[in-house]
């Protein structure tokens, strides 16, 4: 497979920078967590095949995963419950989460690049990276270690509340989600800041 290039290599102009990338997993489904991670790779120990988390094969997550919690000079997660997306909305749920992430790293980064177009109030310098996970080797091995965990994270609630299909939507909008909500209701899982859930608990009231 063709070793994917990232075009911001920030690295190069500024010898010596820690660089931590930062990216969410979790922003648009209608239940769980909204996930981050924070990684600072590594410059003696690169990591071969990185790339977009949604670009890859769930076995290649799983490997790179693996590899990066390994060899990654300090990798950390963040995470916002549903109560506090419900009470401060996913955009500022999401900047708490990434926030949280970076203050998790055993290693204090110089610049943070933050996947998209917002940056989180920081302690380190911060850029935005609209696409960063393709952009950015380090925003991509935050995706990557981001979505793995909150896939898991899934597939365990899938247990705890049968009957919606969370471990194949991972709580997204999907047709199966959508009619198990309006046949069986929403669980404590669920986000009732969301349009759609708050109309399924009217359907099922």
């Amino acid at each position: 497979m063709k070793q994917h290039q990232f075009d911001l290599l920030s690295h190069e102009q500024e010898p010596g920078l820690i660089i931590a990338g930062v990216d969410e997993v979790g922003r648009g489904p209608l239940c769980g967590p909204v996930i981050t991670a924070a990684v600072i790779l590594d410059p003696a120990r690169p990591i071969p095949g990185l790339n977009d988390s949604k670009k890859l094969s769930e076995k290649k997550r799983d490997e790179l995963f693996d590899l990066i919690c390994r060899d990654a000079l300090s990798w950390s997660l963040g995470r916002a419950e549903v109560a506090e997306i419900d009470e401060l909305n996913i955009l500022h749920a999401t900047m708490l989460a990434m926030q949280r992430a970076v203050e998790g790293l055993s290693v204090t980064p110089d610049l943070a690049y933050i996947d998209g177009n917002r940056c989180p109030k920081l302690t380190c310098r911060a850029e935005a990276v609209v696409k960063g996970d393709s952009r950015v080797a380090e925003i991509a091995a935050a995706s990557i270690v981001a979505k793995v965990t909150r896939d898991r994270e899934m597939a365990v609630l899938d247990k705890e509340w049968p009957g919606y299909g969370i471990a194949g939507h991972k709580g997204y909008p999907t047709k199966v989600h959508m009619d198990a909500l309006k046949k069986l209701g929403a669980t404590p899982i669920h986000r009732r800041s969301f349009k759609p859930v708050r109309e399924a608990l009217e359907l099922v009231d």
